[in-house]
């Protein structure tokens, strides 16, 4: 197999983008998932090097430093995410293909930087009404940071045409059974 590839899918918070890929990785054992690194603090169940690697913000921009990020953004004020270098390389030696989990700056990112071997996927959330709600029903956001994450999603929802493919997600089984089909064919060329 040439060097791995890399699928990424990007949409607001919300749309549907970490269900689509988490169905993905058990139907495709080629895919491998990305773990971002972020200063964010833990929620849910999340868990720190399944989830993400969960650093403190100065161990973060010490590493943004010493260019070891293949992207990274502050998402939020005074919250960075980003994608390590050696996360890619880590699934690469691995001989599978890496999928992404990203935020949409950091999707558009990530295509320009690698290009043809990288497909970019924007996951369409069916109404910015549909958006909201699902923000309000996961229960882990204070209503501030749900009335953060709902501005964000406007300038985001402007950048889809900047993805290979718009993936509309209104409803889940069909969006999940088309980013199957969208992730064999690439990662059969």
């Amino acid at each position: 197999m040439e060097k791995g590839k890399l699928i990424i899918f990007s949409a607001p918070s919300g749309a549907g983008k970490t269900t689509i890929v988490h169905h993905l990785l058990t139907k495709i054992p080629e895919l491998s998932f990305s773990i971002s690194a972020t200063t964010r603090e833990l929620r849910g169940q999340e868990q720190h090097l399944r989830d993400y690697y969960f650093i403190s913000k100065e161990e973060f921009l010490h590493r943004v430093a010493k260019h070891e990020f293949a992207e990274f953004e502050e998402v939020y004020s005074g919250t960075f995410y980003g994608t390590l270098k050696s996360e890619i390389e880590r699934i690469w030696k691995t001989g599978k293909h890496v999928v992404f989990d990203i935020d949409v700056q950091g999707g558009i990112r990530l295509k320009k930087k690698y290009g043809n071997r990288a497909l970019s996927i924007f996951v369409q959330p069916p109404s910015m009404e549909v958006l909201i709600e699902r923000l309000k029903g996961r229960g882990t956001d204070t209503p501030e940071k749900i009335k953060e994450r709902i501005a964000k999603a406007g300038i985001e929802l402007a950048t889809a045409d900047q993805f290979d493919v718009i993936l509309n997600n209104n409803e889940l089984e069909v969006a999940c059974k088309e980013a199957y089909q969208l992730v064999t064919d690439f990662i059969k060329k």
